[in-house]
């Protein structure tokens, strides 16, 4: 299937590893010019590195912390200078710590409402002009199966994402006749870097090991198995693209089976 994403300028936030990063270089696989972002510089121009040396792409760095409350529309507007405009949209940031309820202040709260939420609201708020402006204006927001079945110990995780995901169902019907389409990927467990602390978290906590904790995770999911970041990417790429240019406001698990309701 032609995805239609030759020549197409994307941005993609909190990319320099992981999900990120996987998506970045999918996108760049079909064609198109990405900006990528990270808070380490010598990982971002790593990342950089790599894709293009994989992909032949036009890649723009842009470092800095997306919770950072004036950081997305720099980089936003570094995007569309670099490229002369926007058409794909990934919002994504590094997940909150793990605990339960009673672990964290509220400055923790707020600390998380920032990463996890309004990281994505003001990329939105900030690409909307540009994105108005082209013939195939995508959104994905990165999110977690944990919207749909909350995971143990991670409550701020839990709580924040969902609002996402509201707000991602809430700028479809909003936007859709400006021709913007919104989705969400709700990743299940994935092996990454951030899935790596988790799992050594637990293991901390149990008192078992690492692999233990793998194991015992991935026997709750229908394949046996964690994902592997290209199999995430994937689904992301494909409906940031034209060939899905009739799907909005939906909440795609990537999960392996591990969501064990219908809808």
């Amino acid at each position: 299937m032609d995805l239609q994403l030759s020549g197409k300028r994307a941005l993609v936030a909190g990319s320099s590893k992981g999900l990120g990063y996987a998506i970045a270089l999918g996108l760049a696989a079909e064609g198109c010019k990405v900006a990528i972002n990270g808070r380490n510089i010598q990982t971002i121009n790593e990342a950089a590195q790599k894709i293009h040396a994989q992909t032949d792409a036009e890649i723009v760095t842009i470092p800095g912390d997306v919770g950072q409350p004036d950081f997305p529309a720099l980089m936003v507007q570094k995007t569309v200078h670099a490229f002369g405009g926007l058409d794909l949209l990934v919002t994504n940031a590094g997940g909150s710590p793990p605990g339960k309820f009673e672990d964290f202040e509220e400055p923790a709260w707020q600390n998380a409402i920032d990463l996890s939420l309004l990281s994505h609201v003001r990329l939105i708020r900030a690409a909307l002009p540009y994105l108005r402006q082209s013939d195939c204006a995508s959104v994905v927001t990165m999110t977690s199966y944990s919207v749909k079945q909350p995971i143990p110990n991670l409550v701020l995780s839990n709580s924040i994402r969902a609002a996402t995901v509201g707000l991602t169902k809430s700028l479809s019907l909003e936007l859709g006749a400006d021709g913007i389409r919104f989705n969400s990927i709700l990743p299940g467990w994935t092996m990454t870097e951030r899935v790596e602390e988790l799992m050594s978290y637990r293991a901390k906590v149990n008192g078992t090991s690492f692999d233990e904790e793998i194991s015992r995770q991935v026997s709750d999911t229908a394949l046996q198995r964690m994902a592997r970041p290209e199999e995430v990417a994937n689904a992301a790429v494909f409906l940031l693209s034209p060939a899905a240019s009739y799907i909005t406001g939906v909440m795609l698990t990537v999960d392996g089976g591990i969501c064990k309701g219908i809808l």
